[in-house]
């Protein structure tokens, strides 16, 4: 008996993603529910890593590679006094702060002015970057720590969500390429404490908001579940291929 192949369904699904399991378990998850032929997502988000995936159906797909290059939102939230070789909760310890009692709320006030603008990040070994046809990780998970290039960003902004002495969330707007992990790296480094993440949520990609999505357990439970994905009418024109803006409007 052949395998079923699904069906052709178009449109794009603002999926919340759960803590646990990679960004295309939870899409695929998500192509099986809509029994969909073709599925792709914008950007991958770590395991530990919760928020908004944009989850491409059909011919939207066509929209992934205008989505790599959008703005995007996080809250991230920092546990102050160790770095992990990781830069999150996931890592093993590597630097720690002697006799750590916290920092002060003006002491973070000085320091985060100095990631806003175009600023360098070193792109951390634990990523998806490749050298000579391997990602970074598999160096990383080997016990390699390769040369890296810094590479350009920019942070737009940078607000205090919650703060104590040693745990801070931070709401963060900034360009295609950052790295949270490295940006909470570098702030714990600024203040002399070390700093690694717990948390990560992402609130926002391009013009899609996390507040629009739906959790991927809710999803499961739809009777109809296309009748959350947005169409292609429904998409800024300006994520579309010409030849689809053309078509989609005959």
């Amino acid at each position: 008996m052949g395998r079923k192949k699904g069906q052709e369904i178009d449109g794009v699904l603002l999926l919340d993603k759960p803590e646990g399991g990679s960004s295309n378990h939870a899409l695929q998850k998500a192509r099986r529910k809509l029994d969909a032929k073709k599925a792709g997502h914008t950007g991958t988000l770590d395991p530990f890593a919760t928020g908004l995936l944009i989850c491409c159906f059909g011919k939207t797909t066509k929209i992934c590679g205008a989505m790599l290059n959008v703005d995007k939102s996080y809250r991230a939230t920092l546990t102050l006094g160790s770095e992990t070789d990781s830069g999150d909760l996931t890592g093993e310890v590597v630097q720690q702060a002697a006799e750590f009692a916290g920092i002060t709320l003006a002491q973070l006030e000085t320091v985060l002015p100095q990631f806003l603008g175009v600023i360098e990040q070193i792109p951390p070994m634990y990523s998806a970057l490749k050298r000579d046809g391997k990602p970074l990780y598999e160096y990383a998970r080997q016990g390699i720590e390769l040369e890296r290039e810094p590479r350009q960003v920019t942070i737009y902004d940078i607000q205090i969500a919650e703060f104590s002495a040693t745990e801070i969330v931070l709401d963060v707007f900034c360009s295609k390429g950052t790295y949270i992990r490295t940006l909470a790296q570098d702030i714990g480094r600024a203040l002399g404490c070390f700093a690694h993440l717990r948390a990560l949520r992402r609130t926002s990609v391009g013009p899609f908001k996390l507040t629009d999505a739906i959790t991927l357990e809710d999803f499961q439970t739809l009777e109809n579940p296309q009748s959350v994905l947005l169409s292609l009418n429904d998409l800024p024109p300006d994520l579309l291929p010409e030849k689809l803006r053309q078509k989609e409007t005959l």
